[in-house]
């Protein structure tokens, strides 16, 4: 039995004008939606993730508490659990799925929450990385209906370098043979190995490997919960193996793909409404914001953020001094750094 609720959405028109049939939104809510409908979290999820990978940071002790807030966490299109290239019936199966953006993702987004919940107000939007690109999103498009946002690590649009990486990572799994440009009979293995590689070197700091922080990690592959599991790793290369490795192993390498794109082409102003106006878009967004980077990461510098926040008519930077580069949002709570992330989070609501 799955632990989560899907939204039909009906037959959608994407901004590439493909209309993907039969759509759906897969979606996990926590707490209790009150009477005025006023205490409403939105916290999207990051590349390739599943809602269980964003429950590290839900609990009765953290800013996000289900005994006094409403939390949905809406799964991506392309993840594997909404519609996904795994998952869609021909002739948009695999291969063939079509783009999907990140302003295609929050309107369906919004969609659920009004439509299925009625939700008028959203008190917060926070998410790491690609779950920041969507909080930047909900308060570029609906400026009046959301009043905070807490994007960590993240951009609200793809840097040029940050393409650039990403065309590596693409690069490693499409060169597997057995990819067959999408149509593999089973997955590339080889390609997927490839990719954990790329993605491995950017991934942490160059100053969380000089200090052989990864030795110390929890031994298992990142993503979900860090409870029960052996710490340590016997090596580099064993953290290489088990930890990176591992984790692409578990995914389909076409929904890897198809939520790669919609991180390339991230960008705020592809809202119509902005026409391209990066600008224009991160001064229309009327929530108040605490954006936070962290020193270290290679993916979303501070100088990116500190952009962002000066275009912003409502908004703080808050820099994450760590050594653990992007990871300093670790999705399975181990990092050190998500006190200061989880506090952040808590000053904002009570604002």
């Amino acid at each position: 039995m799955s632990d989560y609720q899907t939204f039909d959405l009906g037959d959608i028109v994407l901004q590439s004008g493909a209309t993907l049939r039969d759509a759906k939104l897969a979606y996990k809510t926590y707490g209790t939606l009150n009477a005025k409908k006023d205490n409403v979290i939105v916290y999207p999820t990051w590349y390739s993730a599943q809602h269980y990978d964003n429950e590290w940071m839900i609990g009765e002790s953290m800013a996000l508490d289900p005994s006094k807030y409403f939390i949905i966490i809406p799964n991506m299109l392309g993840n594997g659990l909404s519609s996904s290239p795994s998952n869609t019936a021909e002739p948009y199966d695999r291969a063939r799925f079509p783009r999907v953006t990140v302003y295609d993702q929050v309107q369906l987004q919004h969609r659920l929450v009004t439509e299925k919940f009625g939700i008028e107000k959203i008190k917060l939007v926070t998410g790491w990385s690609m779950g920041a690109a969507q909080s930047f999103q909900w308060g570029a498009s609906f400026p009046d209906m959301v009043e905070r946002i807490l994007p960590f690590m993240g951009a609200a649009r793809c840097s040029r370098h940050n393409f650039v990486f990403l065309e590596g990572v693409k690069a490693a799994l499409t060169a597997d043979a057995v990819y067959d440009y999408g149509w593999y009979k089973e997955p590339p293995r080889r390609g997927l190995r490839a990719a954990a590689r790329v993605y491995a070197g950017w991934g942490f700091s160059q100053t969380f490997y000089r200090k052989k922080l990864d030795l110390a990690l929890p031994k298992r592959p990142f993503g979900g919960r860090a409870a029960d599991v052996p710490w340590g790793y016997s090596s580099l290369e064993d953290f290489l193996v088990y930890f990176w490795e591992g984790f692409f192993l578990a995914k389909d390498a076409n929904n890897l793909l198809s939520l790669l794109w919609t991180w390339q082409y991230a960008d705020i102003s592809g809202d119509p409404k902005y026409g391209g106006d990066f600008d224009k878009a991160l001064g229309a967004i009327k929530a108040k914001a605490i954006v936070m980077p962290a020193s270290t990461d290679l993916y979303f510098p501070p100088e990116d953020s500190q952009y962002e926040v000066e275009h912003m008519p409502n908004a703080e930077l808050r820099i994450c001094k760590s050594d653990w580069g992007h990871f300093a949002g670790d999705p399975r709570g181990t990092s050190p750094d998500i006190e200061f992330v989880d506090k952040a989070i808590k000053e904002l609501l009570a604002s």
